[in-house]
C-alpha cells in the first residue's frame, strides 16, 4: 500500500472508531507502520473529520517529525516505543472505550472467556500500572508490557490494541470492549464462562 493510502486508511480507522463510539471527538490515536516510518494521527483535531492530509509521519528510530507544522498525537511516543518493541506488529489504536475504560479503573478484570471469540483474539488482558498521560513513564510503561499481549488497559486511561494490519487493530479493541460489556452485564446474569480445557483448545488453534 502506498503511504497515501496507508494514511487514508489511518484516517478512516480513526474516524471508525469515533463513530462506534470507542473514543471522544478529539481523544484516541491510531497510527500504522510503513518501513523505518510512523503515520499517526495528529492532536487536538477532530476525530470525524480526518483525512489523509491529517496524518502526521515520524521516524520511528529516532522520534523526529517529518511533517513540519503538524502538532503530533500526545501519545506520539507510546506508539514509537510500542513498534520498536513489537517489530511484528505494523498496526497500532487507542482509544477510551466506556466499559473498558471503566475495567481500567477498577479492581475486577474483564472476563475474556465468556465466549469463544473474545478468548481467541485476545486470551488474558494486562492491566499496565498507571502514569501520567502523553508521558515519557507510560510509553516505556506500555512498551514493555506489550509483549504480553495484543490488547491491554491502561489504568485509569484507556486501551490499547496492536495487530498486523489496521482492521486487525481495530478489531481486537472492539472485541475487548464488547468483553467488557458482557463482563459487566454478566453481573445480573447467570453465566456459565469457559472451562480450562476449552481455554486450551482455543489457545492452540490460536
Amino acid at each position: 500500500m502506498a503511504q497515501e493510502e496507508l494514511k487514508a486508511a489511518v484516517a478512516a480507522f480513526m474516524k471508525r472508531a469515533y463513530g462506534r463510539g470507542l473514543t471522544t471527538a478529539t481523544g484516541g490515536n491510531v497510527s500504522a507502520r510503513d518501513g523505518s516510518v510512523m503515520l499517526i494521527t495528529p492532536s487536538g483535531k477532530d476525530k470525524a473529520s480526518l483525512s489523509a492530509d491529517d496524518i502526521a509521519s515520524v521516524d520511528i528510530l529516532t522520534g523526529t517529525s517529518l511533517s513540519p507544522g503538524m502538532k503530533l498525537s500526545i501519545e506520539t511516543e507510546m506508539h514509537r516505543l510500542v513498534y520498536a518493541a513489537r517489530p511484528d506488529i505494523k498496526a497500532i489504536v487507542h482509544a477510551h472505550p466506556v466499559f473498558a475504560s471503566l475495567f481500567s479503573a477498577s479492581e475486577d478484570k474483564i472476563d475474556t472467556a465468556i465466549i469463544a471469540e473474545s478468548w481467541y483474539l485476545l486470551g488474558d488482558v494486562r492491566k499496565v500500572p498507571y502514569h501520567l498521560m502523553g508521558t515519557r513513564e507510560l510509553a516505556e510503561a506500555v512498551a514493555a508490557c506489550s509483549a504480553d499481549g495484543n490488547a491491554l488497559l491502561l489504568e485509569n486511561h484507556g486501551a490499547i490494541a496492536f495487530g498486523r494490519t489496521l482492521l486487525e487493530a481495530f478489531d481486537r479493541l472492539e472485541c475487548l470492549e464488547q468483553s467488557a460489556k458482557l463482563t459487566y452485564i454478566s453481573r445480573t446474569v447467570g453465566i456459565t464462562a469457559l472451562d480450562e480445557g476449552r481455554k486450551a483448545a482455543i489457545a492452540a488453534m490460536r
